[in-house]
């Protein structure tokens, strides 16, 4: 994973905002696929991301259509942005603004806020895209979706770490199955160029939900949850798999250039979601 760092600013009163290379950002996501920044958050906000998460799970499991199976011991659940603390300070982050106006254009739009955990026991899950590239990515050859991820543990080689690879967002996907699983006569292409990613708690990274990944087995007895935010650009139409609310006075709270970038239902009283973003390939087993 390519990391970007703050360039050194010039000693002065008061700190001056980051600044973070356009090129470079778009070098990495239209090359490996996929770009992290280590440090962007304080560990603190990792672990109370990780409250939230653990007390959110424990819920979902018990609600019919609360969590979404995405292989053995491995769950994915879609949530309310005002249920975790720090959805303001993550969506704001100079870093994350950074990325999303450069690669989807100023007028990108957050769509998706939710967690995956695998947990111990989880097996290999099958190299996989999230969703079917469209014809802007195939024939245009333009991304227009982006999934920051952001993990609640520090990542250890048998906690199942994520694993991708990198350049794979441009793959012709005739051979797919359902334009999302590419057969095991190409692992090896996979396998070859393949990396495994090892974040600690305070980092984030961004992907192309496109690049071929999947989770690995989790032969620890401990699980690695990680928040994931996703973000279009307008027309890109990820929203419509996604029943992102938001509480009337949650959203009269945030700061117009958050609510400049919502694509959500406003909503009196928040509504319980059933998970709509089902991944069947996942859900029919392991690789």
């Amino acid at each position: 994973m390519t990391t970007l760092t703050q360039p050194d600013s010039s000693p002065s009163s008061a700190p001056a905002a980051p600044q973070y290379d356009m090129a470079s950002i778009m070098g990495a996501l239209y090359g490996d696929g996929i770009l992290g920044l280590k440090g962007a958050f304080s560990r603190e906000f990792a672990q109370h991301l990780g409250e939230d998460i653990a007390v959110l799970y424990e819920a979902a499991l018990k609600r019919p259509g609360g969590a979404v199976g995405r292989g053995t011991n491995r769950h994915y659940v879609e949530i309310h942005p005002e249920t975790v603390r720090g959805f303001t300070e993550l969506v704001t982050h100079p870093w994350v603004q950074a990325v999303c106006a450069t690669v989807l254009g100023p007028e990108y739009k957050i769509v998706e806020i939710g967690f995956d955990v695998p947990g111990p026991g989880a097996k290999d899950q099958p190299w996989h895209r999230d969703f079917p590239a469209g014809e802007e990515t195939l024939i245009g050859r333009r991304l227009n979706s982006l999934a920051f991820n952001i993990t609640t543990v520090d990542v250890e080689e048998d906690m199942g770490p994520f694993e991708i690879a990198p350049g794979t967002q441009w793959d012709d996907p005739t051979l797919y199955d359902h334009g999302m699983f590419p057969p095991t006569s190409l692992y090896e292409r996979y396998q070859a160029r393949a990396q495994r990613k090892f974040p600690k708690m305070g980092d984030i990274s961004v992907r192309s939900a496109l690049t071929i990944h999947r989770g690995t087995a989790n032969q620890s007895n401990k699980s690695r949850p990680v928040l994931v935010l996703g973000v279009d650009a307008p027309g890109a139409g990820n929203h419509e798999k996604h029943d992102f609310q938001v509480t009337r006075a949650f959203y009269e709270s945030l700061p117009q250039e958050v609510r400049d970038h919502l694509i959500c239902r406003i909503v009196e009283e928040l509504e319980p979601i059933v998970q709509g973003h089902t991944i069947e390939g996942l859900m029919m087993g392991d690789a």
